[in-house]
Order: structure tokens, then sequence, then C-alpha cells
């Protein structure tokens, strides 16, 4: 804090904060319950000055000047007033602002007047007389820059008194929510009589004031009557409204009237807002954008206070720390987005506070730092704590430097590359050896943290180290979280939804909670804790540990020798890839997919491989790499089975968690695509050899001849086309001719389908245009897809492996998958072995196989 302020980037001023009126301080994001993040909201606050003489309701406020308050956003348009709205049963107060002057506004408003020094007593609301809205209608007004001398208070149905005053100034010629209002009155005779609204203080006309591209100079009548709204109550429809005009108007519209007629209306805002100050005609008026709750209990406001603050936003601190987070690993890009959009709005932060936990501000000590300001650096001072206390900070041992030693310079040397402090009385190793610790560990890689504290102590956080240390020890990578449920459900005391950590290892273990936290989500998304997983992930390791270990107490009956079948390439494979992907997991912090890729696809690998070896067995190597290589993938998210498999199962030396990441070969990515082509292609035999089998018992009710009896009396030929041919293959030639590599874009769909056209005109494979649309497109689709996620060689004309190999190296596990005693693996193209399928070869005409895609016939032994 010291040097923040040296720098120039502490400064003491006044500033509208968040203010608790029970705490009496400021209330910072961390002391609140509800409202994180919230900000003050400015206003200008018009002074519509009542006519004398008053109604009997404000006799009490004879010989003072009274005034409806109205807070908008918008003083431009103050020209165009033709009404003030009030809430008929809204609850309202005469305010002494002053010894001369009275406001009528809601009670809430007064409240954060008050503490905006707009009160005859500090900091409490002063008021003479209660009214509600039907007391102010018909109320005549002289208001600021109003065309209209008098306008008059009339009733608006919508107005909310938990935002702005209560009062609000009517301008139908640009705020929708107005001419509907105005509208209705105009147009229900009964509305006014229940109101007791005499017919001549409503204004029939409305007085255009500004020029809207598009909308023209009575915004609001046309964008109502485009939108077909038909009363104020239609707040969809008026939402969309103002949508449709405000920032339009704001960053395109004109001024029709007034002393700035033809000037732009984002040029001409603030300075009407300053005239309008200037003269006496309006105040400056703040309340928190949305409500906000301290932890106390009470509602917060918006106070002016005298207090010290940090510059953040300041234009050179705000380039350094945009410098720092665009070399930040932000591990996902709603994170970075949070973090741009916080960099823009946030401005100057008070960093002082009247009481409650902290340090003094050193040069101030009736303050204390407020708490999200001093825990922006700590993790500097996590690299030398433990030198502090002789090496062990939890023993309670005594410490070796006192904190008076710790003195500016030798901080200053030991964080922010100053001179070495000559007259500190630090034994130089001991100094030394702080300095080493302080350079081996930062800059510090990676911070963790929820996704609620970008907002604040996150940015704080870049902020501070960017203003106080040199760039080569900025921080390299923050990872935000969500927060956690329970079961899908928010957790919460009151509801019994909750688990504290004890409740959690005490009902499912501490590796089972890890494993569901694991499990429970990764990003900024909420976390699911799920008791359902956390059981079955019991269940799950203690059948894993029940098979490793039957496994080797039958150790000898594993066939030995080095890997040398197709399954056990693949198994070998499928390793190799669990590994790199753990590793990639792993590092991006996504434990879900760590467990998905290190543990659940290790297990069906390993499953699928014991279906695969069938009476050969599984190779003795490749189940032990196996045991240890899973151990090693888990032991980050569950340590204790992984240190109990380790040491107990597999007797190995040591601990696992020293035992280092496993070796992997570079994976084969075509041997993975021959196997998920072997397992597609033996779910297809199973579903076209059941198809078959229905389809003849369904002939058979009809009388039919049966051709296909029972499965041991069928064989099964499987047909492959290893090429693409006919359509198919000029579909490919063309699109290999129009993609382009280094872009992975294609030529538009009318040069690709003209080029086509052509060539199947010529081999007659198709009549019209539509024909080959209508044949084509869903399979130029499908490849421009594949070539576009995985580059070039999805428009090859033939797979890149051999699936005729593939498939007789595995006759044995396709027999016993799909339940026949016999299958025989042929080429479609070849007219012989079409020929074999006998009276069924018409099937290979309605079904004709291709690359990737095989079909499967079944005829009698």
């Amino acid at each position: 804090m010291r040097k923040l302020k040296s720098m120039g980037k502490i400064v003491k001023d006044r500033r509208y904060t968040i203010y608790s009126p029970l705490d009496g301080q400021p209330c910072a994001d961390h002391d609140r319950a509800t409202g994180e993040g919230v900000q003050p909201q400015e206003y200008t606050l018009i002074k519509m000055e009542v006519v004398q003489p008053f109604p009997l309701k404000l006799g009490p406020l004879e010989g003072k000047r009274v005034f409806l308050a109205a807070a908008t956003l918008r003083p431009e348009t103050m020209y165009g007033q033709t009404n003030a709205w009030v809430l008929p049963d809204g609850k309202y107060g005469a305010y002494e602002i002053s010894e001369t002057d009275v406001f009528i506004l809601t009670e809430r408003a007064a409240l954060n007047l008050a503490y905006q020094n707009f009160s005859k007593i500090p900091q409490k609301p002063s008021c003479l007389v209660e009214l509600t809205g039907y007391d102010l209608i018909g109320l005549a007004l002289r208001s600021p820059l109003a065309v209209n001398e008098i306008i008059y208070a009339l009733p608006m149905l919508t107005i909310l008194t938990n935002k702005g005053t209560g009062i609000v100034t009517s301008v139908p010629s640009d705020a929708p929510d107005d001419y509907m209002a105005l509208h209705d009155l105009n147009a229900k005779p009964a509305l006014r009589a229940k109101y007791g609204v005499k017919d001549e203080w409503v204004p029939s006309e409305i007085v255009p004031i500004i020029n809207i591209p598009e909308f023209g100079d009575k915004a609001a009548e046309k964008v109502c009557v485009d939108l077909k709204i038909k009363s104020q109550n239609d707040k969809d429809k008026l939402a969309e409204a103002k949508r449709l005009t405000y920032l339009k108007g704001f960053t395109e519209g004109t001024m029709l009237i007034g002393e700035f007629v033809g000037r732009k209306v984002q040029e001409i805002k603030p300075i009407i807002k300053g005239k309008l100050i200037e003269s006496g005609e309006a105040i400056l008026y703040s309340e928190p954008e949305k409500p906000v709750m301290s932890r106390s209990g009470d509602e917060c406001v918006v106070a002016l206070t005298d207090q010290w603050y940090l510059t953040y936003g300041e234009s050179e601190w705000r380039q350094m720390a945009e410098e720092c987070l665009s070399k930040m690993n932000l591990y996902s890009e709603e994170t970075r987005h949070g973090f741009e959009h916080t960099l823009s709005w946030l401005n100057q932060w008070a960093c002082s506070r009247s009481f409650g936990l902290g340090t003094r501000i050193p040069w101030d000590e009736q303050f204390l730092v407020e708490s999200l300001s001093d825990s922006t650096l700590y993790m500097a001072y996590y690299t030398v704590a433990h030198i502090f206390h002789d090496g062990d900070m939890y023993k309670g041992s005594k410490s070796l430097i006192s904190p008076q030693q710790m003195n500016d310079d030798v901080w200053e040397y030991l964080f922010c590359d100053g001179q070495y402090p000559k007259s500190s009385d630090i034994p130089a190793d001991v100094l030394s050896k702080m300095k080493q610790e302080f350079d081996y560990w930062y800059p510090l890689d990676l911070r963790v943290s929820g996704k609620d504290l970008i907002q604040n102590h996150l940015t704080f956080f870049i902020y501070n180290h960017t203003a106080l240390m040199a760039s080569r020890n900025w921080p390299r990578g923050i990872r935000c979280n969500g927060h956690i449920m329970l079961n899908s459900e928010k957790m919460s005391k009151s509801t019994g939804n909750f688990r504290t950590l004890k409740q959690a290892i005490e009902e499912f273990s501490a590796t089972a909670t890890r494993f569901s936290l694991a499990d429970a989500g990764d990003g900024v998304d909420d976390a699911n804790f799920v008791f359902e997983t956390a059981n079955a992930a019991i269940l799950r390791l203690t059948k894993e540990l029940t098979w490793m270990e039957e496994v080797l107490a039958a150790e000898s009956s594993l066939r030995t020798g080095p890997p040398s079948t197709y399954a056990d390439k693949v198994f070998e494979n499928d390793m190799n890839i669990a590994i790199r992907l753990t590793e990639k997991a792993y590092k991006d912090c996504l434990f879900r997919e760590a467990l998905k890729n290190g543990f659940y696809d290790l297990q069906a690998a390993r499953d699928e491989y014991r279906l695969s070896c069938g009476t050969g067995g599984m190779n003795h190597d490749l189940i032990m790499t196996f045991m240890d290589v899973q151990t090693r993938l888990i032991e980050p998210i569950c340590p204790q089975f992984a240190e109990y498999v380790w040491r107990k199962l597999l007797t190995k030396e040591g601990c696992v968690v020293r035992a280092g990441w496993p070796a992997s070969n570079e994976p084969d990515l075509v041997l993975k695509g021959a196997n998920k082509y072997l397992q597609d292609s033996i779910v297809l035999m199973r579903k076209l050899l059941q198809k078959q089998l229905l389809g003849s018992k369904k002939a058979a009710k009809k009388g039919a001849q049966v051709t296909a009896v029972a499965d041991s009396n069928l064989k099964g030929l499987v047909y492959v086309n290893e090429e693409f041919d006919g359509w198919r293959a000029h579909c490919l030639q063309i699109l290999q001719s129009k993609f382009d590599q280094q872009t992975c874009c294609f030529a538009p769909d009318a040069e690709i389908l003209a080029e086509l056209r052509e060539i199947l005109h010529k081999d007659g494979q198709a009549e019209n245009f539509k024909q080959i649309q209508k044949l084509c497109m869903p399979f130029l689709k499908f490849k421009k897809d594949e070539a576009i996620a995985i580059g070039s060689q999805a428009l090859n004309l033939k797979l890149p492996f051999g699936e005729m190999e593939v498939l007789q190296s595995n006759l044995d596990l396709m027999k016993r998958q799909v339940g026949l005693e016999e299958v025989e693996i042929y080429s479609a193209g070849d007219p012989n072995d079409v020929a074999k399928a006998g009276p069924y070869a018409s099937l290979l005409t309605q079904n004709p196989p291709s690359p990737g895609s095989p079909t499967a016939i079944f005829v009698n032994r």
C-alpha cells in the first residue's frame, strides 16, 4: 500500500460509493450478502416546481419551494416534457432538502439523497408530509426546458418505486412508455374518471425534439404503431421498442429544438446536463444499479464519501493490465471475456474502511485497508513464508526473522528488483535464500479461483502485480471455476441440500468424494456433485481392485512374449492415446476430461481387449502396463486408491506420486480408426442379421418359404468396397480440387455443383439439376465437414487402412460377437465374389457398401 501510494496510484477524493447505513462505512463486494459487482448509477434529478396555490394536502409546505424530483438518464430530452407521471398507489413523502427547498419523492430515494448531502439533517431524511400518488395527480408544474410553460402530474400504472425517485418526467415523442401511457389516458375516458383527471390536464399533442434516422421526429409514436403495441401494460413489446430507438437516438439523433438545433445528441447530452446543474434546475443523484444487501442485513445506498481510492482504470495502468491479460492462459474464452469486460468499466476503487478486520492504512490510521484491496499480492509472500519460521510455519517454531526486520527496503529487494538492503541486520545467507526462493517460484504460473471474483479480486491481482513488479514477474495464468451444486440443485442449508467436506468423506470416503468432484464438471459452469456418482465410484473402484487381484493371482495363465496380435496393438495404442489426452486434460485443469480419458476410456479399452483376445488370452506385459498406467493416471484424482494399488497390489517401491508420468509412443490414429471401423462393422452385422431373421419370420407367418433358420446354420458374407466409385468418386475428386488446405475452406457450392453437373451429364448418371442436388448434396456436405475437421485425407477415395485386411485379421472376434460359425470377407467389386451370395445378391444392389460402410448378408451353410 505504501508503494502504490508513492507511485500515485492511491489518492483521496470524494466519490459516489455503495454504502451500508447500518455499518456506517462503504460496503465493498465481500461485505455484501447480495449485489456483488453492483456499481452506483448516476442520474440527473430534474426539479419540477409545484405551482401555487398548493392543494390542501400540501398546506404544511406553504412558504417553501416544493419540487417533484424526477430522475432521468436523458436530460437532453427535457425540451419535450408534456407532463409528469406518478404511481397512484405509490407512497411518497415531502422531504426537507434545505431551509427553503422540499423534494417530493419516495423514501428510498430520499435516503440515498441524504447520504449525498441533500438533506436538511445529514444522513437522515426529514419527511414533512406523507403522501400518496393520488395526492399528487393534477399538480401544476413548471419544469426546466419544457416547451409547455405549465404541465401536470398524471397517473401512470407501470412506475417502479424501487428504481429512481418514483416521479417520472414524460417525453412521449421519444419514450415509448410515455407515449402509450398518454395514449391510454386520451383514449379511455373511464381511466381519466377513475383517477379524477381533468381533460385539460392531458396534453393532446406531443412535442417533437429529436430526429432519428428510420424513425423520424416522433420515434416513440412510430415504433409503437409498427410493433402494434396496445397499451402501457404491454411490457415485452415496450422493452423491444426502447431497444430499437434509445441507442439509435443517442448515436444518430439530431436536435430539433433549443439552443443546440441540428447538433448530434451524443455531443450535446453532457452539455445540457452541465447547464441544468449549473443553473440549479437539476442536481446529480446516484443509487445502486440493483438492490444491494450488506452482510449486516440492511439495504445499501449510494453515499458521497471522502475516501482513499486505488486509481484502477487510469489509462497507463489499465494498458499494463490489458497487456498482462493478453499474455495469460485463462483456460476459457468466457473467462477472458469476463476480464476484458471488467477492465472496460472498473474505475477508482475505495480501498479504505472504518472498522472490521484488516491492516491500518499506514499514513491514515483512522482507516483500515478494505479486504479486497489488501489481498492481491500474498502469493509472493508464499515464496518466503517458510523461511520466517525455520522451514515449517505449522509447527510453531521460533521465527528466524522478526516482522520489524522486514522493512520496505527488504521487500523492495526481494520482490521488486530493488538494491541490496545494506542496512538490514538479516543474515546475508538468509536474505540471499529468500531472494533465490522468490526468483525460483515467480512468476506464478497459475492462480485458481471462483468466477465471481473476476470483477474484483482477480482483476486487482493483475493490476497490482503489473504496478509493483517487473514485467517478467507478471502472472501467467488464471483458472476460474463455477460454484458447486448437489444433485443438480443449489446447495442450501435451509432446504437441507447441503454437505460439508467432512460429511461427504464420512458418507462416501475421501476417494469417492474426490472422484465425484472431478466428475462434477469443468470450466466456469457450476459443477454438480452427484451422490449417485460417488456411490457408483465406490462400487467401480472396488470392482477394479477385485479384478486386479484376480488377474495377479492367476498371472501365470496370461500369454507371454511381446505384443503381437491385432488386439494387442490396438490396446497398446489405446493406452498411448489415453496417456497423451489425460496429460493434456490435467495441464488444462479439466479434471472431468482427465477422468474420462484416463479412467473411463482406458477401462473401456481394457474391456474391449479382454473380449477381443478370446481363447488366446491377454498378453502379460500389456496387462501389467495397463495396471501401471491406470494407477498413475488416476493418482491426482484418487491418490489413496492409487497408492494402495501401487504398493500393495503391484508391490512397487516408493510412492506413485513420485513415480513420474508414464512414457508413451506416438499414438497411431490410423490404427485407432481401423479399430473403430472393426467395432462398427460388428455392430452393423448384428443389426443386419436381426433384420434378416425377423423378416424371414414375418414371411413364414404369411406362408412363404423360410430361407434363413437358426444362427448355427447361417454363414455371414461380408462385402467390402474399399474405394469410392461412380458419382461419389466424382464428388470427392471435385472436392479435392476445390479445397484450400491453408484456410481449410472450399470453393462456393454453386461452383462445385456446376462442375459435378457437367460430369454426371456426360456419364448419364443424373438427368437434371434437382436430381443431382438430391443425390449428391448430403454426401458433399458430410465430406466437406469431415475435411474441415480432420484435413484433406477425408477426401481420399480410399480409407487410410485396408478394410478387408482388418476384417480378415479379426474373423474369430467377429464370429464370437455376432454368434456365427462362419464369416467370409468378399469384395463387392468382384463379380465372382458377388455371385457367392446366390439369391441374395440383389441385396448388394439395394444396399451397396461404400468405403467405411461394409454390408453383410446371411446364407445357409
